[in-house]
């Protein structure tokens, strides 16, 4: 790609500072400005060569291209904080992990710019926060989401994907509502999971009991419910209608080995140890799937790997 310039990042975290770090890795960026809520992580950022230097939100809406990498109920005041400053040739773009609430707020407070917003998803992260979380390889093979809209400038689409691409990534096109859909299932829900379960046994009165022998399957299955409270409190509520889609399913799932369990005949028995079955194979190949660039093998109905 051609260098960009300019790139400003509105939150400089983990998200917004690894892909500063990878770009400057890869000598794809010049200059990078960072617009920030705290001082202090600023600072941070400034010391450790993620950005070059801060700004208000008026002076980096002369960037080339603005990342904005807030949580995603803050970014419908930094839209509209943009707007009247940005130029015609300036392109936005987010790292939000929902998309159609997203969309929506850029439309709303872009107006007439609003073709030059690129609605996008990068999907990686840690459960680390702050600017002293990014590391340049964060992306690398990893996937970035792109749900253009009608009106989305294919040369905007073209600029933000050929960046993303600088940093490892590989791009995949969407809808926003098709995203939010997937991504309801396959991270909003597990997060929502991991953080209600930790909660839970933290309320109970044997809580120190339960952390102190919690082991690896404990540790693996709860690492997600370390991450932001501000941030997945936002995407919980902006996806809420597709969460709760997901979560009924789940529950008529949990429904069904609660039946199971309540009556051990040898017919339950084997539904448990069926579903069991299925859920390893399916985890397994889609491991060696990520790992190794195995083929995800089709799912048959009821979720049996064919």
């Amino acid at each position: 790609m051609s260098q960009i310039k300019t790139l400003a990042i509105v939150g400089v975290g983990l998200i917004g500072g690894s892909l500063s770090l990878a770009l400057k890795s890869k000598r794809a960026v010049g200059r990078v400005i960072g617009v920030g809520r705290t001082r202090a992580n600023l600072d941070e950022a400034l010391k450790l060569g993620i950005i070059d230097e801060t700004a208000s939100l008026q002076e980096a809406a002369t960037a080339d291209v603005i990342f904005v990498a807030t949580p995603v109920a803050q970014m419908p005041p930094v839209f509209a904080a943009l707007r009247p400053h940005v130029g015609p040739n300036t392109i936005i773009t987010d790292g939000g992990s929902t998309k159609q609430d997203v969309v929506a707020a850029a439309r709303a407070s872009l107006g007439e710019k609003f073709s030059q917003f690129v609605p996008a998803h990068p999907i990686a992260g840690t459960e680390k926060t702050g600017a002293a979380a990014a590391f340049a390889t964060l992306y690398e093979k990893r996937k970035v989401v792109v749900c253009r809209e009608a009106e989305t400038s294919a040369v905007a689409v073209d600029i933000v994907e050929s960046m993303w691409r600088a940093t490892g990534a590989e791009i995949h096109s969407m809808t926003a509502a098709n995203h939010d859909d997937v991504f309801a299932a396959v991270s909003h829900l597990p997060h929502l999971l991991a953080f209600a379960l930790v909660d839970m046994l933290a309320a109970l009165p044997p809580a120190d009991d339960y952390f102190k022998f919690a082991a690896s399957g404990f540790r693996d299955f709860t690492r997600i419910a370390g991450g932001s409270p501000e941030m997945w409190r936002d995407i919980t509520l902006a996806n809420r209608d597709a969460i709760r889609e997901q979560l009924a399913i789940y529950r008529a799932r949990l429904d069904k080995f609660d039946l199971w369990l309540a009556d051990p005949s040898v017919q339950n028995t084997a539904n448990v140890e069926a579903s069991y079955a299925r859920a390893s194979a399916a985890r397994n190949a889609w491991q060696r799937h990520i790992e190794y660039g195995e083929p995800m093998p089709k799912l048959a109905s009821g979720g049996q790997v064919e």
